[in-house]
Order: structure tokens, then sequence, then C-alpha cells
């Protein structure tokens, strides 16, 4: 995989300036969090092939796009819902020439999101799938199921992963568990 050497830090800070603190210590602790179990999956799994640095710079972009949502519980005061804020990032990323990145932005909601689901559930989104392809993907999506924004210090366990996926659908539970059984 090819991917620009970038400074994550440079890309936030300059879309999380000081108007907000404390929305950016909470993308920052929370992507924090991912990257670190992200790359322990990529540690204990050398045969996945993984980028390490990819997951890395992916990991802490991964909600970059927050910033434009609305979600005053952790500081968003944008005007988008919050369930876009994977595309929000992912346009922003290829702004900012990194396509590859923005992948990750788009597809790591929920346990990815299907056609079938936007259609189903009537979400606010451009109607295709966003499911996690590639496998720097699936660990960075299937990370983030264990660390919510509200409680940045606790990471969930697989049940309590499973049991906030499933308001969405059972189709996302069981994309979750297919990993659960490659990643652990």
């Amino acid at each position: 995989m090819s991917h620009p050497n970038i400074s994550y830090t440079d890309i936030i800070d300059r879309y999380y300036r000081n108007e907000h603190p404390k929305l950016k210590e909470i993308l920052l602790r929370h992507s924090e969090s991912v990257a670190r179990k992200a790359l322990d999956i990529v540690r204990r799994h050398p045969e996945l092939n993984a980028d390490a640095g990819f997951v890395e710079q992916a990991a802490m972009l991964h909600d970059v796009g927050v910033v434009y949502t609305d979600a005053p519980g952790i500081y968003c005061f944008g005007n988008e819902p919050y369930i876009k804020h994977g595309i929000l990032g992912a346009a922003l990323l290829r702004e900012n020439g990194l396509p590859e990145h923005a992948l990750v932005c788009e597809r790591h909601t929920g346990a990815g999101i299907s056609l079938a689901e936007i259609e189903s559930q009537k979400l606010p989104l451009p109607p295709r799938n966003y499911l996690p392809v590639s496998i720097e993907e699936q660990i960075i999506c299937y990370a983030d199921k264990f660390f919510s924004k509200t409680r940045l210090e606790q990471e969930k366990t697989i049940e309590q992963a499973i049991k906030s996926l499933k308001r969405f659908g059972e189709e996302g539970v069981e994309r979750f568990k297919a990993w659960a059984a490659l990643f652990e």
C-alpha cells in the first residue's frame, strides 16, 4: 500500500483550531485508543500483512469529520447529522490528498453500513455500500467499536460492543463477530 508520509497532527490541527479545544481533546484521546488497539491487532497477527504505519495514521484520522456534525454531548456544534461524520471526514481527507485514508473514514461507521441498511433505516447518507474492504479498514473499524467518545478511558468488552451495535441491526453485528473471530 502506498501512502504519503503524513503528519496526522497537522491535519487535525488545521481543522480543530482554538475554537474546538474540548472536541479536539476528545478526538485525540478516542483516536489514540483506537490506534493502540488496532496496532495491537496488527502486531498479534503478522499473517494479515497489515500496514502498521497506515493503520496508525488512518486510526488517528478516522473521526476527523465529527467537527462538522451536531453532537453537543461531545462538543460538536456543526450542522450535519452525526452519522455523516465518516463521509464528511472522507471528503476532507480527499481534499488533503489522502484517498486511502478517506476510505477508512467513510467505511468505519457502525461495523460498516450496507446499501440495504441505508435504505431500510432511511439513513441520511448517499445510497451505496460503506463497508470496510481492506484488512486495514476492517481492523480500524473493529478497534473503533471498543471505544466511545463519552467514556474515553473505558474499553468495552466484545459483548458490550455487540450490544451497542445491535441497535443498528443484525447485519453489522454479524460483521463484527466475524472480525472478532479473525482478530482475537
